[in-house]
């Protein structure tokens, strides 16, 4: 049964029936939908799949279970608010929830109005979070940031990052997958510099031919080449005091990599066919989907322009590992469909929203951006129902993460004729194992336990142990 869109989605984790049954009467009664677990394991299986705005999570559970479960609930969800109770309050007790990321430390309530009133105190804090969160959008419309939507720990740390390298004239390498917004953080970098005034001018160097490519950078003199029939200026020459973004950088010919690294060095060009050296007074940013130190290694792409371009990197995250921003990009699109189109703003049943939540997101943001036009054209009605997925999501247990008993590939072992470090290797191929089983799971550790046939908590001591990140 799906979840009703309209009503307080609430999660009871106690282990006594009876009370759940009458906090859940009580909750009812204010326009919530209750789900109860009488477990925490039962309760990390109710959170996988829906959204829950309240938990009430009492604190008779086994301590590290409780304090792992909160900490994956905001892991999928920080918008939820946990209210953690407890039989026998203690200053230490609420410290240790507080850290943790719970919103409040209760007593045993004495009775259902006192539920009652943890629920309001609960929507009242939500409700001034919300206004002060678009208070926040509306002073941020002034700048450029405001543009690239999320509030996800990945993508606060993008923002940092963008705010100190703009900061700067250093040369910048923008790292992510396709789709996920290279150019957003580009514009924005140079949106916060000190060249806001002048021009920032985008170059898909994949886009086009290497033969018209460098034409397009360093512009030709009138009869430099068959067609050249005037002088051109090049885009170096038209960012003047502005930035240049280079995207797509790794499909660059080994030709004008030497040239770019000039560029960088010297901060002087020709133009094809010149004999007249330009100063540019300009700043680089660069982007790319490829690994470009495996293009170095490969002998495609030279090491001496790569460090110059990797002077302060920025990776972005795929949308797969940051999915608690999901809701957020839905409304900014939803909102901005709605007034390009001449459509009333449309929303999304709950049930299309877990689904998107749980989609894997291949194509990353600007996969969802398309997905969300497509819906807003097509939906019938103000609501956007699972009939108007794609077949690929529309399934009622679809949610493109491989199904749990799929087996990880065996590795042969590599044995070496002068013998090998045993503790090292098996260290090594248990990291490979935990890296693929986070990746197939998109990093939901639940998932990932049991493709390992782990229990959770065994897989966490692994991962802080090994040191393994979403970056590696």
């Amino acid at each position: 049964m799906e979840p009703d869109p309209k009503k307080i989605q609430v999660l009871l984790a106690e282990q006594n029936q009876a009370l759940s049954k009458e906090w859940g009467e009580a909750l009812k009664s204010r326009d919530c939908e209750v789900s109860t677990a009488g477990s925490l394991e039962e309760a990390l299986k109710v959170v996988e799949q829906v959204y829950f705005d309240l938990v009430f999570l009492t604190e008779d559970h086994e301590p590290s279970r409780r304090d792992e479960f909160i900490v994956h609930l905001l892991e999928l969800f920080p918008d939820s608010l946990v209210v953690v109770i407890a039989p026998t309050p203690s200053v230490p007790g609420a410290v240790r929830a507080v850290r943790l990321g719970a919103w409040d430390y209760l007593p045993y309530p004495k009775n259902a109005q006192e539920v009652i009133d943890a629920l309001a105190r609960a929507l009242e804090y939500r409700s001034w979070r919300q206004a002060a969160y678009q208070r926040r959008r509306e002073i941020s419309q002034m700048y450029d940031v405001h543009n690239i939507v999320g509030k996800s720990m990945p993508m606060q740390q993008v923002f940092r990052l963008i705010h100190k390298v703009a900061a700067t004239d250093a040369t910048t390498l923008i790292l992510g997958e396709s789709g996920t917004g290279k150019e957003l953080v580009a514009r924005a970098i140079h949106h916060h510099s000190d060249r806001n005034a002048r021009p920032l001018v985008p170059v898909n160097c994949g886009a086009i031919p290497g033969e018209l490519l460098e034409s397009e950078l360093f512009g030709h003199e009138k009869g430099a080449f068959t067609g050249a029939i005037k002088t051109r200026m090049g885009r170096f020459e038209l960012a003047e005091g502005g930035t240049v973004f280079l995207d797509e950088i790794g499909d660059m010919s080994p030709l004008l990599q030497v040239k770019l690294l000039r560029v960088l060095q010297e901060h002087q060009f020709e133009r094809i066919g010149g004999t007249k050296t330009i100063n540019a007074d300009i700043r680089v940013i660069a982007a790319t989907n490829q690994n470009l130190e495996a293009k170095v290694s490969e002998g495609s792409f030279r090491e001496d322009l790569f460090y110059r371009l990797h002077v302060v990197p920025i990776s972005i995250p795929p949308l797969r590992e940051r999915r608690s921003d999901v809701p957020l990009l839905c409304q900014h699109f939803l909102k901005r469909f709605a007034k390009q189109k001449g459509l009333g703003e449309k929303r999304l049943h709950k049930s299309v929203m877990n689904r998107l939540l749980r989609y894997h997101w291949p194509g990353n943001v600007r996969e969802l951006e398309n997905l969300l036009e497509r819906m807003v054209i097509l939906a019938d009605g103000d609501e956007i129902l699972p009939e108007d997925l794609p077949l690929h999501m529309a399934g009622p247990e679809e949610d493109s993460l491989p199904p749990l008993e799929e087996p990880l590939p065996a590795a042969e072992p590599e044995f070496p004729e002068d013998g090998v470090d045993f503790n090292a290797a098996v260290d090594a191929f248990e990291r490979r194992l935990i890296m693929e089983a986070l990746d197939r799971s998109g990093w939901v550790k639940n998932q990932a336990a049991s493709l390992l046939k782990l229990n959770r908590t065994t897989l966490v001591e692994k991962i802080k142990k090994k040191g393994i990140s979403a970056s590696d």
